[in-house]
């Protein structure tokens, strides 16, 4: 592992014993690095483990073989560095915008007035000013999830995990998001691993597309995606651009979920 890596994916697996007896294999021999502020999505078809490799490296499900690494440090040495975002925004309805933001850090006894300030500027730079004391259910699903998104940037992680975030918005909505989280990374410069469905949209956003088949889930590809940043909507029109998506399809074998 060199200085520039972010995450070490040592070849880890992950297993679970059934009711009577059975070992189910997840996940087995999974082997990547993520260098610091690169952007990596993970694609593949259902339940080839892709959840369950987000919830390993954030240390929600432990590995049962090889290890992960984050700056050189197991995860199991209680990392916090480590922002996630799931499909479902899971905003508390009793608790405004800023309020949900600052969750986090509550947990943390670490909520002040510079950590309210922060919250403030996040919810800003996602294009909620003014929206703060507002509550969830006054914000449309895409609203919802720039505030969780904020949520998961307010204690500044070097890290920030994302499992299928724009998955149960409308298309229109999806591609305004597309845009949106492109924006907020490179301001934040944090490193992000990005699930999604959808090849077209890992490709891109993407610096790499690391696409998972089998079961157990394994690494099948791992390609980098030379197009330039920041990203507009010409680039989706280019021949290199559908290159990439043709690509990735053909390591997963379907022409299914591309949007």
């Amino acid at each position: 592992m060199n200085s520039h890596t972010a995450i070490s994916v040592n070849n880890v697996g992950v297993s679970f014993r059934s009711r009577d007896g059975d070992t189910n294999t997840v996940l087995q021999g999974v082997d990547f690095d993520v260098e610091h502020g690169q952007f990596v999505s993970i694609v593949g078809q259902s339940s080839s483990g892709k959840t369950t490799l987000l919830k390993t490296i954030s240390g929600l499900q432990p590995a049962t073989a090889g290890e992960v690494l984050i700056k050189g440090a197991p995860i199991a040495a209680g990392v916090t560095e480590i922002g996630m975002v799931f499909q479902s925004p899971v905003l508390l309805p009793w608790r405004n915008n800023l309020a949900n933001v600052l969750l986090p850090l509550e947990f943390r006894g670490t909520r002040d007035a510079n950590a309210k300030a922060k919250a403030k500027q996040l919810l800003a730079m996602v294009g909620l000013e003014g929206k703060a004391k507002r509550y969830s259910y006054e914000l449309s699903g895409g609203m919802q999830q720039r505030v969780a998104i904020c949520r998961a940037l307010v204690s500044n992680p070097e890290l920030l995990l994302m499992d299928e975030p724009f998955g149960a918005l409308d298309a229109m909505t999806r591609d305004s998001m597309n845009f949106e989280i492109q924006r907020i990374w490179r301001q934040a410069g944090c490193s992000v691993l990005f699930v999604t469905h959808s090849i077209s949209e890992a490709v891109w956003l993407g610096d790499r597309v690391v696409v998972v088949g089998g079961r157990p889930g394994h690494i099948v590809a791992d390609i980098t995606i030379d197009l330039p940043r920041p990203r507009d909507k010409e680039h989706r029109y280019s021949t290199e651009f559908a290159g990439y998506v043709s690509e990735v399809e053909s390591h997963i074998g379907v022409t299914a979920g591309i949007s």
